[in-house]
């Protein structure tokens, strides 16, 4: 008999189905991982695995017997821990009452029963060393921790007890590579304890390093479920992208790899600093204060450049979404009524013989014609179609021809052949780029020639060179002067650029107008 048993599990959000017709079963002792990108359904399983909210139908059967989790406390009570992304914990509170917070350790006193505060501190310190956290922690109130520093608070709340079910929603991310790897090494120890465990994660390595079965979920369904040792990472990828297309795969395991190989650089450049300290703990106070103090400021810097980072980057890619969406609503919809109704009025010009009213007809059709015409120029400049047919060669051949008949500039391009496609955020980013640099071509250079060169370079990375030979720029480049003069075309640029975490370089052109040399780091997958 199974000790867990999930049967056509179903979520809906008002009529918005989170998840549907979920089903699988659990062993004890076995580790299930669960994939699948943002909005799979993967936290909206672990949330009714745990109890947080009773499913919109389906079943739950723990050793045979249907159970229906009111709350987390029941679902606790039953066996299960969860831990997620972002744990909640009582910010006023320190850090061992969170730990214990609901679940105390009780024994038998002369007057009742009361908690066991001796025990309860040393499980609690026990679980601090294994995270290699500092036994001062424990006083630190909720509010004053880092992510990171939450995550493990709940995981030693989670751990702190004997569970049967163990549910761990992507609680991975938040955590060093070391810390990293003490918990995935504390899974294997509970699954040889026959304690089962359900693991959620982006990164494929901790999936497979752990798991014996391997569930994936695609917008809200159970696509398969695949013993680990049968499957492959690339297999596993198509599942999840839904795709077995290379374009598409290659690229998300590229990414994978890659951010997790930088995630481990940055544990082994902590180790590192950490060693330095400690080297350092023999000198005078003063010294350990101003590297301490010093290294609390990268920390903020680094944490709001990334927020700051990630901030821009969703705004951008949202934006690129309505301008997608506003296209193809314009093309889809308002065109199409438009030629629609040219069509009736072509009709009834036929039908009708008054010469005053013919040429009126023919007056009003010519005017669709010619807003029908703005229209598609509007839809092209919004999400340019080239782009998602064709790639970003042949949308810099479309925007360069369109351009030069607009502006009259005449432009000698260089595309190289090797070129290739690319993401569709980075292909995205660099046509922008480019649109932005030729727009401030026509607007403030006066040129009367322009060069545009895109190639991959020799170390893979991908450069845009965009010259001209008109005015240039009297003045070294001030981003913060052109912001403050609402001269966006170059701070859009360069925000750009930053995103794709390229370089940026504005130089006088050897034909007297402004060069822009762009370099973006190896876009292509390895």
């Amino acid at each position: 008999m199974p000790m867990l048993s999930v049967q056509e599990l179903t979520q809906y959000f008002g009529t918005v189905p989170a998840l549907v017709d979920v089903t699988f079963d659990l062993e004890p002792g076995e580790v299930l991982g669960v994939v699948g990108q943002r909005g799979a359904g993967k936290s909206t399983l672990f949330n009714l695995l745990g109890g947080v909210y009773p499913p919109t139908r389906g079943a739950i059967v723990i050793d045979g017997q249907p159970v229906t989790l009111k709350s987390v406390g029941h679902a606790q009570r039953l066996g299960i821990a969860a831990v997620h992304q972002a744990p909640q914990l009582a910010d006023n509170l320190d850090v061992l009452t969170n730990i214990f917070l609901g679940q105390e350790l009780c024994g038998p006193r002369k007057m009742g029963i009361f908690p066991r505060d001796t025990a309860m501190l040393h499980s609690a310190r026990e679980w601090m060393a294994y995270f290699d956290c500092p036994l001062n922690m424990l006083q630190e109130r909720g509010v004053n921790l880092s992510a990171e520093q939450r995550q493990v608070v709940a995981l030693a709340r989670a751990l702190c007890r004997t569970r049967r079910l163990l549910l761990l929603d992507n609680a991975l991310e938040a955590l060093t590579f070391a810390r990293q790897q003490k918990l995935l090494a504390r899974v294997t120890e509970l699954a040889e304890q026959d304690v089962a465990v359900i693991l959620s994660s982006d990164n494929l390595k901790h999936i497979f390093a752990v798991t014996h079965r391997i569930l994936v979920l695609y917008q809200g369904r159970q696509i398969t479920t695949r013993r680990t040792a049968e499957t492959t990472p690339h297999e596993i990828v198509e599942l999840i992208v839904g795709s077995n297309r290379q374009e598409r795969v290659t690229p998300m395991i590229w990414a994978f790899e890659n951010y997790y190989a930088a995630r481990q650089q940055a544990a082994a450049l902590q180790h590192e600093q950490e060693t330095l300290r400690q080297n350092l703990q023999e000198q005078d106070s003063l010294n350990r204060e101003l590297i301490e103090r010093l290294h609390n400021q990268v920390e903020a810097l680094d944490r709001l450049n990334l927020a700051l980072q990630e901030a821009s980057r969703r705004l951008l890619t949202e934006r690129e979404a309505e301008r997608k969406s506003l296209a193809r609503e314009l093309h889809d919809q308002v065109i199409q009524d438009l030629l629609s109704y040219n069509y009736q009025l072509e009709e009834l010009e036929s039908e009708n013989h008054d010469q005053g009213q013919s040429r009126q007809l023919t007056q009003i059709r010519a005017g669709l014609r010619h807003l029908v015409g703005d229209l598609r120029q509007v839809c092209s400049d919004l999400r340019p179609p080239t782009i998602d047919h064709h790639g970003l060669s042949a949308a810099i051949r479309s925007l360069v021809s369109q351009w030069t008949e607009q502006s009259g500039i005449p432009v000698k391009l260089e595309i190289d052949p090797a070129l290739g496609r690319l993401p569709e955020a980075i292909e995205l980013s660099v046509f922008r780029i480019i649109q932005e640099g030729l727009n401030n071509v026509s607007k403030h250079a006066s040129a009367t020639q322009v060069k545009l060169i895109l190639r991959r370079a020799p170390n893979a990375s991908l450069t845009v060179d965009l010259s001209d030979d008109g005015l240039g720029m009297a003045a070294p480049l001030d981003l913060a002067t052109l912001a403050e003069q609402k001269h966006f075309g170059l701070v859009g640029i360069s925000e750009r650029v930053s995103l794709l975490r390229g370089t940026l370089d504005v130089t006088a052109s050897p034909d007297g107008g402004l060069a822009l040399h762009v370099e973006i780091p190896s876009p292509y997958p390895s």
